[in-house]
């Protein structure tokens, strides 16, 4: 496992405060807290990127191939899937 490394941040007098005093209810450091909060906030945005690539990449493959779903296609999928039902994806079509 890597060593972490140390990064400074600068807090508003406020959101520090903020920060101690959630820290202080749940019995964990500053130090905790912060880095929790970057952790969720990386991994919140990283699959927040992916799927923008993911869009875009499907944006190119229909504008290349002009093959798709309706939304009505897609939404009795979708309604089967969602009643427990084993249901084979759709075939696109032109």
């Amino acid at each position: 496992m890597p060593t972490p490394s140390t990064t400074s941040l600068k807090l508003d007098p406020e959101t520090k405060e903020r920060v101690q005093r959630l820290a202080a209810a749940r019995r964990r450091s500053p130090h905790w807290v912060m880095r929790e909060a970057v952790e969720q906030y990386v991994d919140r945005e990283e699959k927040r990127e992916q799927f923008h690539q993911d869009a875009l990449a499907a944006w190119a493959s229909y504008q290349a191939t002009g093959l798709h779903l309706t939304a009505g296609e897609a939404d009795a999928w979708l309604a089967k899937l969602e009643a427990g039902k084993h249901a084979a994806v759709p075939k696109c079509h032109i």
